[in-house]
């Protein structure tokens, strides 16, 4: 950042982005409000004396201002606005006092930057963060049907729920008075159009898991248990840059290392810090309760399929994690460990097996 001299903090919001600079060799600031064009934006940091180097926070708009930057010769680094230092006294929060917030941690070289994906990156992160959108949507409209029958009297009690055979007792249930029925229909339907969703999105996925640059990578992840095709692809979409992290803090990014509240001589360790990516963090933590079952390759076609895809050192090296995961759950096992308490450590460790597939040659 020293090479800089202006350093340019923006506070981008949808309809307006407010700017601040400040010229090392002058010391003099500019302040700037724009509206949602971000084309007058960047021709206002390009017209400042240079080399610029501008700043803004990761959100919701995306990192198209970063990009349009980048191209028009702009050093743009997007921070982090989780590990953004603000004083504790400071209580009045404006638009124009972010920006100049920003300017000056970025002077400071105290901003931390987040990868900022390639835009396939982004548009395959997209769709898996639309199933994932669609899952959560699926999941609320069968617990609305489900409820609205028991609270008439109706319970399902012979064998696994959303079957056919449990499709079929729910249209069973359909009559009684009109408001009823109309209740009914409503939430069935929902269930219905949201479930067609789900499985075109699910067949979306499964085509790009299979042929994508990303194919490799899930071919790799796949030798390991509870990792197929559509959690392979999220991982690798969800992290892209796996060269980032190492075995141990590829945890600490995801969430699933205990928080810490230590001074002097005490040492309090909390559950686990939920930081990071929150949906990698959910499939890892999903994938683990796999772990729990007796591990025998030689008798799961759906693992030996997988790594038939796979590189002979990826399925040398995730029979060695399956079975190192499988030992640990034996061991917490043994040891009375709550289950729940337990998967959590294995998804820790099984994203360090995943890591180190990720990181693998070929």
């Amino acid at each position: 950042m020293s090479i800089s001299r202006n350093f340019i903090g923006l506070d981008v919001h949808a309809r307006s982005v407010v700017a601040f600079a400040i010229d090392e060799e002058t010391g003099e600031v500019l302040r700037r409000r724009f509206g949602g064009d971000l084309l007058e934006v960047v021709a206002w940091v390009r017209s400042l004396p240079g080399p610029q180097t501008a700043t803004y926070e990761a959100g919701p708009t995306g990192f198209g201002l970063f990009r349009q930057l980048s191209e028009a010769g702009v050093t743009c680094v997007v921070a982090a606005p989780s590990k953004l230092q603000r004083p504790t006294g400071d209580r009045v929060k404006t638009d124009a006092r972010d920006a100049e917030h920003l300017a000056r941690l970025l002077r400071m070289d105290e901003i931390t930057a987040v990868r900022v994906p390639s835009v396939e990156e982004e548009t395959a992160r997209d769709l898996v963060r639309s199933r994932e959108d669609t899952r959560q949507d699926l999941m609320g409209a069968r617990h609305r049907l489900s409820k609205l029958l028991l609270r008439h009297g109706f319970v399902y009690a012979d064998g696994a729920a959303w079957t056919q055979k449990h499709d079929a007792w729910l249209r069973s249930h359909r009559g009684g008075d009109l408001a009823f029925t109309t209740a009914f229909d409503a939430n069935y339907e929902a269930v219905i159009q949201t479930s067609a969703r789900r499985d075109r999105l699910d067949k979306a996925i499964n085509a790009m898991a299979a042929d994508s640059q990303f194919t490799p990578l899930v071919n790799r992840l796949g030798c390991l248990r509870g990792i197929g095709p559509l959690t392979g692809f999220a991982l690798a979409v969800e992290i892209t840059d796996w060269h980032r992290f190492t075995g141990n803090t590829i945890g600490s990014f995801l969430g699933l290392v205990p928080a810490e509240y230590s001074s002097g001589q005490s040492r309090q360790l909390g559950g686990i810090t939920k930081t990071g990516n929150s949906h990698a963090r959910r499939l890892l933590v999903e994938a683990a309760w796999q772990h729990r079952r007796d591990y025998r390759p030689g008798k799961q076609s759906v693992m030996q399929a997988r790594w038939d895809r796979a590189p002979v050192e990826a399925r040398l090296r995730g029979q060695a994690g399956n079975e190192r995961l499988y030992r640990q759950w034996a061991s917490f096992t043994m040891r009375k460990k709550r289950p729940v308490i337990a998967n959590v450590a294995i998804a820790r460790e099984l994203a360090g097996w995943c890591w180190s597939l990720a990181v693998m040659d070929g």
